[in-house]
């Protein structure tokens, strides 16, 4: 059973839209893609585990502080007598383990993602512990590109391959589980402990000003988008919507890069660019949000 679902992280969310309405440097653009195949990765995950049928709670996305220290769980399965913690890698190429160290073909050394997740394994057992809990913690790092090789592979190592992960899920429903209240409460009390924002966002500085101002396709993501009576066409790819729609989706990402901003008329249609006029942008306002205060300082919220 999905007991706590992923989310996209926010700050995979703002570099999203950040790349379509600003250059970022190649750095950024690299970080950015970094987050982007490793939150790919983890939804691929998501769709072998949630076809378990055993009885199990599982728990994405989890970010924690034990000692001071910060660290995230990609996916955890709570089973009547173990846990089973995945760090899942989204790693494409050819791969070998030589001497406890990972290397990408031809001798490129990479961190290796046992290290990361023993480490992770500790926290979380100190973690629990302190909740009056003392269960078995198995970790592993799952490989879950399919594109991913990993040539002189130990066997004595916490490895899950592409070929190995659906094998590896179906054992959990042969076996019998019957979870109790007790675990209940330990999920519920993870997800309470759970950290919403991260210490260690890399997001670029920005500003309204600096961005650019419009409409994109839902579809193919350009600006070519122009207000054809009450659809919102591209001139790109040919997708409509209704004008309200695209306001509204407009809206949400200017709530997501400025959360502290107030949302008026003025800015949104400022924001959306090609609304000819403010009556609809009021319209739409006044339909989807409440109003507070009032003539020239109405915002919605």
């Amino acid at each position: 059973m999905l007991y706590k679902p992923r989310t996209k992280p926010k700050e995979l969310m703002i570099l999203e839209l950040l790349d379509k309405r600003t250059d970022l440097t190649s750095k950024e653009k690299q970080y950015y893609f970094s987050l982007k195949k490793g939150y790919e990765g983890e939804k691929l995950f998501d769709t072998f585990t949630e076809k378990l049928q055993c009885d199990c709670l599982i728990l994405n996305d989890l970010l924690f502080e034990v000692s001071n220290t910060t660290f995230q769980i990609d996916s955890l399965i709570m089973m009547p007598e173990n846990i089973y913690l995945y760090e899942v890698k989204n790693l494409e190429g050819d791969y070998y383990y030589q001497s406890d160290r990972l290397f990408k073909k031809p001798k490129r050394e990479i961190v290796n993602p046992l290290i990361q997740v023993s480490r992770f394994e500790t926290l979380l057992r100190q973690l629990i512990h302190s909740l009056g809990f003392n269960p078995q913690i198995n970790a592993s790092v799952v490989f879950i590109n399919p594109e991913f090789t990993l040539y002189q592979a130990p066997m004595d190592k916490p490895f899950i391959l592409p070929t190995q992960i659906n094998r590896y899920l179906g054992n959990f429903d042969k076996k019998p589980s019957k979870l109790t209240a007790k675990h209940k409460k330990l999920a519920e009390q993870l997800v309470a402990l759970h950290q919403i924002e991260s210490p260690y966002s890399k997001l670029p500085p920005y500003s309204y000003d600096q961005l650019q101002k419009g409409i994109t396709c839902s579809e193919c993501q350009n600006f070519a988008v122009k207000v054809d009576k009450r659809k919102c066409r591209c001139h790109v790819c040919g997708y409509s919507e209704s004008v309200t729609n695209a306001v509204l989706r407009a809206i949400k990402e200017f709530q997501v890069l400025f959360p502290n901003n107030r949302i008026t008329t003025n800015i949104i249609y400022d924001w959306c660019h090609i609304v000819e006029t403010k009556y609809p942008i009021r319209r739409i306002l006044a339909d989807n949000f409440n109003v507070a205060g009032k003539n020239q300082w109405t915002y919605y919220e």
